[in-house]
């Protein structure tokens, strides 16, 4: 049996700074803290999908973990768009873009973004209050 968080949970790559910017740019539209993180690269994603028989190692996409349910590529983003404050909620609309041609713009920017935004030499550490919110720091 499947023991998923109480709160969805965003997977991303931990050395991506584009990952990290959105991670930044979700915590601050989650007032209520809704959202729980994990970078992919951690012990708490690899445990989680493992549950879902998910490959880790081949994973290199944000990944939203939600009621049992995992959302990939495109559909992760607007998904969780939902569950955001303020304008960006309105990109939930996106999801009637068929899946196809999301992902092809998805995959366009993740091939690319090392080499746009670059990328850490590890895993982002949360300041001290954004703690909680982080899976390997609970």
């Amino acid at each position: 049996m499947k023991q998923s968080p109480q709160k969805p949970v965003l997977l991303f790559d931990g050395v991506c700074n584009l990952c990290n910017r959105w991670v930044n740019f979700v915590i601050d539209r989650d007032p209520e803290a809704r959202i729980l993180f994990a970078p992919l690269q951690s012990d708490a994603a690899r445990r989680l999908l493992k549950q879902f028989d998910i490959d880790v190692d081949a994973m290199d996409t944000v990944i939203l973990l939600d009621q049992e349910k995992v959302y990939e590529r495109s559909d992760a983003v607007l998904h969780l768009a939902g569950y955001l404050k303020g304008p960006v909620r309105l990109l939930r609309a996106g999801i009637i873009v068929p899946r196809f041609l999301r992902n092809a713009l998805y995959d366009f920017i993740a091939k690319k973004r090392y080499r746009w935004f670059g990328q850490r030499n590890e895993c982002r550490m949360p300041e001290p209050e954004l703690k909680n919110r982080f899976l390997e720091m609970n």
